[in-house]
């Protein structure tokens, strides 16, 4: 039978609305003892908000700042799963009209990815948001309540996350480094191709 990694036992050092961290021991396949420091999360969900303008494909943005960074970042709408048993994709319809004030007519699955496997266990789930119609915002949150809203073309954003280049501030070109807006844009415009060639 082949040796494996086992659990021994964890002790939680901080407890927050949502996340929780511990310092977790674990032995190794040859029995050695290592610990690791966890945060534990109930998952994330982001969307990418995509609507045809004369042939071009726009996608709805925010630019907020986050606190890790301080810095503001252009982002797809996204938030926690912070209500207990929320589906994904109804987590992402309400994240959607917390921070753009838009109603999803559609919601299609992007994919689900671990945001860091090394430290976490929180997941992503992406949906591709279209047939969009406008409604009032609910801002939740101080990120929120301070977020702006821009619209960019699919094609540029994509462009220029491939060319890592670099922006500050908002701009025709901007440079998007958020992980799941990378990964959302990236397959929002491989489904969308794909689509048209159907």
């Amino acid at each position: 039978m082949a040796k494996e990694f086992r659990f021994l036992d964890e002790v939680e050092k901080y407890r927050g609305y949502v996340m929780r961290v511990t310092k977790s021991r674990f032995a190794d396949p040859d029995g050695g003892e290592f610990t690791r420091d966890i945060v534990y999360s109930p998952g994330a969900v982001g969307v990418v908000p995509v609507t045809e303008v004369d042939g071009t494909y726009m996608v709805t943005m925010v630019r907020q700042y986050r606190a890790p960074l301080r810095t503001n970042l252009l982002e797809v709408p996204a938030g926690l799963r912070d209500k207990p048993g929320e589906d994904p994709e109804e987590v992402g319809r309400r994240e959607l009209i917390e921070e753009v004030g838009l109603i999803a007519g559609s919601m299609t699955p992007l994919t689900s990815f671990l945001n860091a496997a090394g430290m976490t266990d929180q997941r992503t789930w992406l949906y591709l948001a279209e047939n969009l119609t406008p409604t009032d915002r609910a801002a939740d949150g101080a990120e929120e309540q301070w977020m702006t809203i821009e619209t960019h073309p699919l094609d540029e954003l994509v462009a220029s996350t491939m060319a890592g280049s670099a922006s500050t501030g908002a701009s025709a070109n901007p440079m998007v480094d958020d992980a799941k807006t990378v990964i959302g844009l990236l397959l929002a415009q491989k489904v969308l191709a794909e689509r048209s060639t159907q």
